[in-house]
């Protein structure tokens, strides 16, 4: 860490948690639930406030005994995010590498995600609507969309929620939520059609977008949205242009939603999404220029498919029925590699790094014309009982989640084996319970278990391998004591097994072999913390909440790749466990609401270190404190405000490129949504990104910062 940033981040974050504990001290009413103040005034609900999905009780995310984050739609609007990457600005424990290629987003959750090989979505699980999201290649991102898409963003942090989301999430979960039809209709209208454009100054980034949502009754509705957006190569803070990172992409939403049954309570919902993009003559290495690889042309076309029943039936405590039925697909189309550069080898040797024809099996079969996919189907369901007492609650919750994931890589010319991306099929049946016991309003108590049968199959043309099963098991249990309406503490111990992806078990070359005998990684996860909040602080309506998490996350039989570890006896697997490792931290967050006045406080502090040589772990991110301040005046319906990052010095240089220096960026930004008048349902953002167009390289990243950013995004809501 660096000492003098670090030391002034400490600073800060003391300086703003006194702060807080102060006014919470002058709190008089809590009022976390309601929908006005005791003083009758509308209440305001900070970040850490707002609505939680998950099993048993609905809660607020400052009344949940985990690290969690919501991003709601005014926050996404407010980022004008040209990347998905760019929602988790200010989100803590979440770094997004390669964010600023379109191709090469990946995820890294308290220091763990892959950064070259993208092989974060086996230790983070990510879903769209429920439909679990992942993709693994080379060099490639794991996550292809548009945040236009998405009206909230949830993240849980760390490996709890691996129990109703499938074990091995060591990270954690982002769920991403779509938009509605009844996001856009007001009261008493039918109807909407909303229209957007925006433009960033760096790239010339454009988007495009057409909204239409009709509510036919009260039974049905529909929501169908378009967008296209570009961009040419982005100015880098300290010269130059960032190769690859041009774009075109298409994407798109249909939505249904009907209601039926006792007071319209039970809901179907149907979505189909789609993104494409044709990149032509792009980097082959997205998630960070890595020019020896070449260029090559991509066509990624990503499809999601969920259809989902509810049945809350607020009448019978046995039956609160949720079912989910999704399939995805992410399709991965390259042709016609380009050389780059000669990559040298050994001093004064350079070698070219090219495909020898369509039928090489070399290291570089890689780069061949193939076409890659990842088809996944999935069935969930579970069920919530409620039991009540005089001053107790209990929520039992039960349910399956089977799924299967087909991986292709087919090359049109040739038959031979792909060495480094074996196809493969992966079924899962997990079984989990969860029970939730809430004692006075005060007390809750989170226990769980989760048993996941797991089948690897490769494919035949893989020689000598077997098919490879296995049981892995996600136990948890958690606690959360509020003294009073305005503080609490929580803790938490859980723990997960995450299998070997079929890239770790089949995965072969000339000199390395498989990895069949591969144990599963698994993470022993400790967490305590405390929660602080009020409102009507001083009289006035206002609403503050604060939340810490210290952390230990104790990893054992890591996986690693030994491709690239020398002296090696020929045969090595080409995966092998390699020991322990533990990483450990912490988190504060905390937001401040009024009435012409908000803030908030996003800090991070991670330390990884592999038990085995001592040594920092390479995916540890920077520690990084995020400030944001900011006014309103609402009877203009008009927000501004700043925001200031700061990063402390690498701990380890995690992409062989030196250890990151500590760096400062400031963004500002405004919006005017007029709620009266001839402009009502106008609603312009604007903003400016690395305002002093500060160079830098955050440690997870190859690439340097992108230069100063100047956004603005139109748009207009017309009802009907």
């Amino acid at each position: 860490m660096g000492r003098v940033n670090h030391g002034a981040a400490v600073l800060l974050c003391g300086a703003a948690l006194s702060t807080v504990l102060a006014a919470a001290a002058w709190a008089q009413d809590d009022g976390r639930q309601q929908a006005t103040t005791a003083t009758g005034k509308q209440a305001r609900v900070t970040l850490l406030q707002r609505l939680v999905v998950g099993a048993g009780e609905e809660k607020v995310a400052i009344d949940t005994p985990q690290a969690v984050t919501v991003v709601d739609q005014e926050d996404i609007d407010r980022e004008q995010a040209t990347t998905t990457g760019e929602v988790f600005r200010s989100v803590p424990g979440v770094t997004v590498i390669g964010s600023d290629r379109l191709l090469g987003e990946a995820f890294n959750i308290r220091g763990i995600g892959a950064t070259d090989n993208s092989a974060d979505g086996s230790r983070i699980v990510v879903t769209v609507d429920g439909a679990p999201k992942f993709n693994e290649q080379y060099r490639m991102g794991s996550f292809f969309t548009d945040p236009e898409l998405y009206r909230k963003v949830e993240v849980l942090r760390g490996p709890a929620s691996s129990t109703l989301y499938g074990s091995g999430a060591l990270g954690g979960v982002i769920n991403f939520t779509t938009k509605d039809a009844s996001d856009f209709i007001a009261p008493g209208e039918n109807g909407a059609v909303r229209l957007k454009g925006s433009y960033g100054t760096n790239g010339n980034a454009g988007l495009v977008s057409a909204l239409w949502a009709h509510r036919f009754n009260d039974s049905a509705e529909i929501l169908a949205t378009g967008n296209f957006r570009r961009s040419d190569e982005f100015r880098l803070a300290g010269g130059g242009l960032l190769t690859g990172s041009d774009f075109n992409a298409w994407s798109g939403l249909v939505k249904g939603t009907f209601r039926f049954g006792d007071a319209n309570e039970q809901v179907v919902r149907a979505s189909y999404q789609r993104w494409s993009s044709d990149a032509q003559d792009q980097d082959y290495a997205q998630t960070g220029t890595q020019a020896v690889f070449g260029t090559t042309d991509r066509t990624v076309v990503d499809d999601t498919f969920v259809l989902s029943y509810e049945n809350p039936a607020t009448d019978n405590p046995w039956l609160d029925l949720n079912l989910h039925l999704s399939y995805s697909n992410t399709a991965n189309s390259q042709r016609n590699h380009r050389a780059g550069p000669p990559m040298e080898v050994a001093p004064g040797i350079f070698v070219p790094v090219v495909p020898t024809g369509p039928g090489d099996v070399g290291q570089t079969a890689i780069l061949n014309d193939t076409d890659y996919a990842y088809r996944t189907w999935q069935f969930k369901g579970d069920n919530t009982m409620e039991f009540t007492g005089e001053s107790w609650q209990n929520f039992l919750t039960a349910g399956v989640q089977i799924s299967r994931q087909e991986r292709l890589a087919a090359r049109p010319v040739g038959t031979a084996a792909l060495r480094q991306h074996p196809e493969g099929t992966e079924t899962k049946v997990g079984l989990f319970v969860q029970d939730e016991f809430v004692w006075d309003e005060r007390l809750t108590v989170i226990t769980g278990a989760r048993a996941d049968f797991h089948e690897m199959t490769p494919s035949a043309t893989i020689p000598g391998a077997a098919r490879v099963g296995g049981l892995a098991l996600s136990p948890k249990i958690a606690a959360l004591y509020d003294f009073n309406d305005n503080f609490g503490v929580f803790g938490s111990i859980a723990h997960t097994e995450r299998f070997p992806t079929l890239d770790e078990l089949f995965s072969y070359s000339a000199t390395r072999g498989l990895s069949p005998g591969l144990q599963k990684e698994v993470s022993n996860n400790y967490e305590l913390g405390f929660a602080v909040s009020g409102h009507d602080i001083g009289g006035g309506s206002n609403a503050v909440s604060f939340k810490a998490t210290g952390f230990y996350n104790d990893l054992t039989n890591l996986i690693e790749s030994t491709a690239s570890i020398a002296g090696l006896p020929v045969g090595t697997p080409y995966y092998r466990n390699v020991g322990q490792a533990y990483i450990y931290g912490f988190e504060l967050e905390g937001s401040f609401e009024a009435g012409n006045f908000f803030s908030r406080l996003a800090y991070t502090n991670l330390t990884g270190i592999n038990r085995a040589t001592g040594a920092s772990l390479a995916t540890i991110p920077q520690d990084i404190l995020a400030l944001t301040a900011g006014g309103r005046y609402e009877p203009w319906g008009l927000e501004y405000g700043a925001r200031a990052v700061f990063a402390a010095l690498g701990d380890v240089a995690a992409v062989g490129t030196g250890t990151a220096s500590a760096w400062t960026t400031v963004d500002l930004f405004t919006t005017w949504k007029p709620q009266d008048g001839f402009f009502r349902g106008t609603e312009v953002q604007l903003s400016v990104e690395n305002l002093f167009d500060a160079d830098y390289r955050p440690n997870l990243a190859v690439d340097r910062s992108k230069g100063r950013t100047f956004k603005i995004s139109l748009a207009r809501q017309f009802g009907y």
